[in-house]
This record gives structure tokens, sequence and C-alpha cells, in this order.
């Protein structure tokens, strides 16, 4: 149960972004207002890990649960019967809030249910089922609204429908017992202790990356794959979008026995590489250049992810390992807010090919220096162990 309200969760998330060229064309939105409704989503999301991530901790993770089941039932009515990009953004807001407490929650609730002997595989599990509930929600919304007479409204029906049954089981569930804590609103970040600060700060920055680059075909590939690719429509870019995290996701499966260095070293080169081809595709409008670049980014960001799991956890002890995971999830969620917008506003003004080529122009280098950082950090001996493994 804990695993199905997460995925229906994170299906809620991502249910919109096939969605975007059918508002932007009934609404008469610019790119970057496009970017903005994405964003508003990331920023309830980064306010609930900053302010409420240890709502758990003070009702238990099946409450908390609940809760999140609530408010993105209403989010997603929101998102519904808006009729203005206002209350779209309203709705992504609220869904982002229940995302981010999901998340959370969900994580320590399947650290208490799953057996004692895969305790530690709790967080590879937690991303995996995230992947693909965010892999799911594009191709349910985008499959759809492709044969639905009413596409912005008839999408968000079933994961309602799941969200409310989900609510129902867990209802049905024996709250655990647990040690309340008081409540606290008060932000906690932190960092991992000094001499693991540097590899912390690039796999930080490689989270950053892999986010920012799946967030860029999540709200603006909808967009540009009218452009490159001769099939249109929101079930076209459903299936990009859902590329990305169902490959992702198997990566992270497939991958969990690599040392965590080397998965985080291959994710960056595989990121760089999408990027890379990503703009060719864009300059030279080669289709199968994007399907090249949709596969790889998928590989990338699962190869990324995992690793960075694996190097947070060996850094971390059970005191700060939580509060060190809210700083690096902090810091990827930035991912996909500030770079997002960058490439709005460049896109209004030079043209949506210009604020692509930009966007890969700039994580490509931003890729490279992490590479040639973390090869400097091994040369001077600064790494954990030498044969660190994701499990």
């Amino acid at each position: 149960m804990v695993s199905l309200a997460l995925c229906i969760g994170t299906m809620g998330t991502a249910l919109a972004s096939p969605l975007y060229p059918i508002y932007q064309q009934l609404w008469h939105l610019l790119p970057s207002h496009i970017t903005y409704i994405f964003v508003t989503y990331m920023l309830g999301c980064l306010a609930t890990l900053l302010f409420l991530g240890r709502t758990s901790n003070s009702i238990g993770f099946l409450k908390t649960l609940e809760l999140g089941l609530v408010i993105i039932t209403v989010g997603l009515l929101l998102s519904m019967f808006a009729n203005n990009a206002l209350w779209l953004s309203l709705g992504r807001f609220i869904i982002g809030i229940a995302s981010g407490l999901m998340t959370t929650s969900a994580l320590i609730g399947l650290m208490w249910s799953i057996p004692e002997s895969h305790k530690s595989h709790a967080p590879q599990l937690s991303s995996v089922i995230t992947a693909v509930g965010f892999g799911l929600g594009p191709l349910v919304g985008g499959l759809i609204a492709q044969f639905s007479a009413t596409p912005l409204f008839t999408p968000y029906i079933p994961v309602i429908i799941g969200a409310v049954l989900c609510f129902i089981g867990l209802l049905r569930l024996p709250q655990p017992e647990f040690t309340a804590q008081a409540f606290s609103i008060a932000p906690r970040l932190e960092r991992p202790e000094a001499q693991f600060r540097p590899e912390f700060y690039i796999t930080g920055l490689t989270a950053f990356c892999a986010f920012a680059a799946f967030s860029l075909f999540a709200s603006l590939s909808p967009s540009f794959v009218q452009v490159i690719i001769p099939w249109h429509g929101p079930l076209v870019s459903g299936l990009a979008i859902t590329c990305i995290l169902l490959i992702s996701a198997m990566v992270q499966y497939f991958s969990r026995s690599i040392p965590a260095r080397k998965c985080l070293n291959y994710g960056l080169y595989t990121l760089l590489f999408s990027l890379l081809i990503l703009g060719l595709c864009m300059y030279l409008h080669w289709s199968f250049l994007f399907f090249i670049s949709d596969v790889l980014l998928g590989v990338g960001h699962g190869l990324a992810l995992i690793g960075a799991f694996g190097l947070i956890h060996a850094m971390t002890n059970p005191h700060n390992r939580a509060a060190v995971m809210s700083t690096y999830l902090f810091v990827a969620y930035l991912g996909t807010i500030l770079p997002i917008i960058a490439v709005g506003y460049l896109a209004d003004h030079f043209g949506l090919t210009a604020g692509v080529l930009s966007f890969c122009a700039a994580f490509c280098l931003l890729c490279l220096y992490l590479l040639i950082w973390h090869k400097k950090l091994r040369q001077k001996n600064t790494l954990l162990k030498p044969n660190l493994k994701t499990e």
C-alpha cells in the first residue's frame, strides 16, 4: 500500500506534462508561461521539503501518506477545472506540496515495512517506484488526451479515482507504533562531515544536472517535439517523457551492484552525450537524434541518481542521513526551477531553439567540469572507500 500510494502520488505530479501544448494553444501562452506552471509544482515540493519534511515524525508516515493523498486529490481537481494559467499553477503548487509529503513519508514507510535484510535498499526502492510513477503519469495522461473529446478534463479522472481508493486502503491499515516528536516547520538542511563535503557537492550538482535535463523534457519537450519529429499529439510527447523515466527505473534496478562512484561518473558522461545529441537535433532537425537523446537521458538519469543515493548513504550516518538527504534533494530540485525558468525566458526572446541550445551548452560544460573535479578528488586520495557499492 505504501508503494502504491507513492506510485499514485508521482503519477499525479507528472500527468499534466503532455497536456501543456493544449493549454498553451487554448490560453495563448508563451513558452515561459509553461515553464512557470511547471516550476510552481517544484516550488510546492521544495517548500514542503524545507518546512514540512518532518511531518511523518509528528503524525506518523501512514497519516502523512493519507494527508498527501487528500491534498493531491484537491490539486488534481483544481487542475481539472482550471480555466486559466493561474488556477492551473495553483493546482500544480498544491500537487507539489502533496508530492513532498508523500515522498518523505513513503521512504519511512518502506523502511518500516520491508524485511530487515533489505532495509538498506529502501532509498533505491523508493527512487525506482518514484521513477515508475513519474513515467506512468505522462503515458496515462497522453494516451487519454490523445483520444478524448475533453483532453484537459478526462486524463485526471483515473488518478483521482486511484488516489481515493488508495486512501480508503490506507485507512484500513493499523497505525504503526512510533514515538511522536513535536511538530516543527523550522527548516533543517545539513552537510555531511567536512572530509566528505567536496564529493557531496559533486553528488548534489550531478543530481542538479539530471533533474534539470529531465525537467527540460517534461516542461518543453511537448513543444519542441512538434518541431523536430513528424508525429504530434499528447501521446507522442507523453511517450517521450515516459521513456526517460522507465529507462531510468530499469537502469537503477539493474545497476545496484555497480560501485556508486562509477555509476555517478557514467551518469555524467551519458547526460553530457545526451545533451550534445539533443543540441545537434535542435540545430539539424534530424528526428532520429531526438530518440537517441531521449534514451541516453533515461540511462544517464538512472545512473546519476543510483550513484548519488549510494554515495549519500556512504557519507552519512543514521543521525544525520535525513538532514543531509534533504540538503541533497534541495540542490537537486533547484535544477528543476532555475535552469527551466532561464530556458523559458530565452525561448520567449530568442526562440525555442536558442533556449534549448543554450541549456545544452551550459549543462554539457557543467557535466564536464564535474567529471574533471571528481577525477582530481580521486587523484588526491580523498575517496571514502575504493570499492564502495550502491548496495
